[in-house]
């Protein structure tokens, strides 16, 4: 993970949301975008686009966004590639579900378009580095 948020995927299936957030994405926030309309363009997009972050939608249909996420994780390079749900199912248990499926935070819709990409440099600022996530792991494999 880079220092700076530079490159975000956005998959939806709902056009209007994904047009939004792409003109939200860039404009605002000045940000590289690969815009996906389901779970499989995703899982096939996101390897060559390499994001630093992924935003995804819970409900879509086909692949969900949990079943996306869960083949995401199965790419070596997006495996530590931080994931945000974006969702109107935001109940306390579905956002325990979406912390225990791996999601570092969920955002509700609808959303602000001119606060997304502000929302979006907040989370990122609390991730932790790339690193120290690296010093980590290799402490734990010794």
């Amino acid at each position: 993970m880079s220092d700076t948020l530079t490159r975000v995927l956005y998959v939806d299936d709902e056009p209007h949301i994904r047009t939004l957030a792409q003109l939200s994405l860039e404009r605002v926030g000045g940000l590289v975008t690969c815009i996906c309309d389901s779970g499989r363009s995703a899982v096939a997009a996101a390897p060559a686009f390499a994001p630093d972050l992924i935003l995804l939608d819970v409900m879509m249909p086909d692949m969900d966004g949990p079943q996306t996420l869960t083949a995401l994780r199965k790419v070596p390079s997006l495996v530590s590639t931080p994931v945000i749900f974006v969702t109107a199912k935001v109940q306390p248990q579905e956002m325990q579900r979406y912390s225990a499926l791996g999601a570092v935070a969920t955002i509700s819709k609808p959303f602000a378009p001119l606060e997304l990409p502000k929302r979006l440099q907040e989370i990122w600022s609390r991730l932790p580095s790339r690193g120290v996530v690296e010093t980590a792991q290799l402490l734990a494999a010794s």
